[in-house]
């Protein structure tokens, strides 16, 4: 069995503060026209459920599964979906590179932001496969840090990016995932897969307090911040100026952050 990588980000409140944001419409709108009522599918690592309640109205009243590896934070879904009053939603702990599902169980099996966090996304990719029935999708969507944008030109966002960079990496993860997704899919042996890209925009005033704001907090207080003292990737000094650097940027009334993504729809 391929180990698990350690989830960077934790679950903190100032992570889920951005989690909680995501919806079916601006995270999955790629995989939205090949859902339909009555269908079966699995969400792969679906955090807060956000995303999850979402796909699950556009399905109703098919069989959504919800899928995290640990009890903890699969609660986190299992809140959201009884906050909706959702039926119809099961909950498991499980880990994607070894699903416990038959070959052949959904017609979907989707996975958002994931596959920058496993150790073989290869692997996860092929088992995503194998628990899909023949003709079903397999869809995944992942951000790809290097390729993130920002103005103004702040070094302490610089510094920012480098240390995401390696504490993501020292977890076994791959935080330039988006540009590798069709590459990977192909490596998992799919023969039909469409490649697409969309991008996360923070422009406006509100934008900025919420993004720079949340990454402000995160720097500080999420379970990368642990990482990096830990490993000695950063001091508590460091930390604290890249946070100041997050906060004159979300007060910059020119200010621009975005946030690309590569997207896969596979034919299994």
């Amino acid at each position: 069995m391929v180990p698990m990588a350690t989830y960077t980000h934790g679950h903190h409140e100032s992570v889920l503060r951005s989690h909680r944001w995501r919806t079916a419409e601006n995270s999955a709108a790629y995989l939205l026209p090949h859902l339909s009522s009555g269908i079966s599918l699995l969400d792969v690592g679906c955090g807060p459920g956000t995303i999850t309640a979402d796909l699950a109205a556009h399905v109703t009243p098919g069989r959504v599964v919800a899928l995290e590896q640990t009890e903890p934070a699969l609660g986190l879904a299992r809140a959201e979906i009884e906050r909706r009053g959702l039926s119809g939603v099961e909950f498991t702990v499980g880990d994607v590179h070894a699903l416990d599902f038959p070959d052949g169980t959904f017609d979907v099996v989707h996975a958002h932001q994931v596959l920058q966090h496993v150790t073989d996304p290869v692997a996860a990719l092929r088992e995503m496969r194998r628990v899909t029935k023949k003709g079903g999708v397999v869809a995944a969507r992942d951000s790809d840090y290097a390729g993130f944008t920002w103005f103004p030109l702040l070094p302490e966002l610089d510094e920012w990016m480098a240390l995401y960079q390696r504490v993501a990496r020292g977890n076994g993860g791959e935080p330039d995932a988006g540009r590798r997704m069709l590459s990977w899919a192909r490596a998992a042996g799919f023969t039909e897969v469409t490649a697409t890209a969309s991008v996360w925009g923070f422009a406006t005033d509100e934008d900025r307090q919420w993004w720079g704001g949340m990454w402000a907090d995160r720097i500080l207080k999420s379970d990368m911040s642990d990482k990096a003292l830990k490993s000695g990737a950063a001091t508590q000094e460091d930390l604290e100026k890249i946070s100041a650097g997050w906060q004159e940027w979300a007060e910059a009334r020119d200010g621009w952050f975005t946030v690309p993504h590569g997207e896969i729809i596979c034919r299994a």
